[in-house]
């Protein structure tokens, strides 16, 4: 298996890149409790003062690098598995989720037990039209250390399996509750 070796952090034109490569899916695998993203750092700090008063609406580039996407046709899921009870930070995650939904992302969530009679895969990944994976790699507190890319057509069918597997236990974002 043949795996490219990325920079830890994809900047704008990085992701502008990935998600104008697909052509018709875009999968998203999350499997950490917490993340340690310093572009997140305020916004979450500034969730955990305000937890109960609603973040105000804002068009981030994510959002719009979703919402073109999904005009292009191409499908863009994200599939979050968690711990329960939840961390903070996936609390802060859940809180902001409405708004990749509207952009259209289909976003779903399962409790980390109800897979535990699955074969997952070890790290978060983004799987490009069922042929390309780029695996996220991040150290013990959370922070991005590391990319991967591969065509690997035998791993990216295995990686899309499981990632079905889990997709078809989930819960879609407006019905999970936390």
């Amino acid at each position: 298996m043949e795996l490219e070796k990325l920079p830890p952090l994809l900047e704008r034109d990085g992701w502008t890149e990935l998600f104008g490569s697909a052509t018709t899916s875009l999968d998203h695998l999350e499997l950490r409790d917490t993340y340690r993203v310093d572009t997140e750092s305020p916004a979450y700090l500034h969730w955990l003062e305000n937890r109960d008063k609603p973040r105000p609406p804002r068009q981030s580039y994510w959002q719009g690098l979703v919402s073109e996407t999904v005009k292009r046709g191409v499908a863009v899921r994200r599939l979050r598995v968690v711990s329960m009870p939840p961390t903070d930070y996936i609390r802060f995650e859940h809180a902001g989720t409405w708004q990749t939904v509207e952009a259209g992302e289909d976003v779903r969530w399962l409790a980390r037990e109800s897979a535990a009679h699955l074969l997952v895969p070890s790290n978060d990944f983004w799987l490009i039209d069922r042929e390309r994976i780029m695996f996220n790699l991040f150290d013990g507190d959370g922070r991005p250390n590391g990319r991967f890319l591969t065509e690997d057509i035998d791993l990216a069918k295995a990686v899309g399996g499981a990632f079905d597997s889990l997709w078809g236990l989930a819960t879609p974002h407006e019905d999970f509750a936390i």
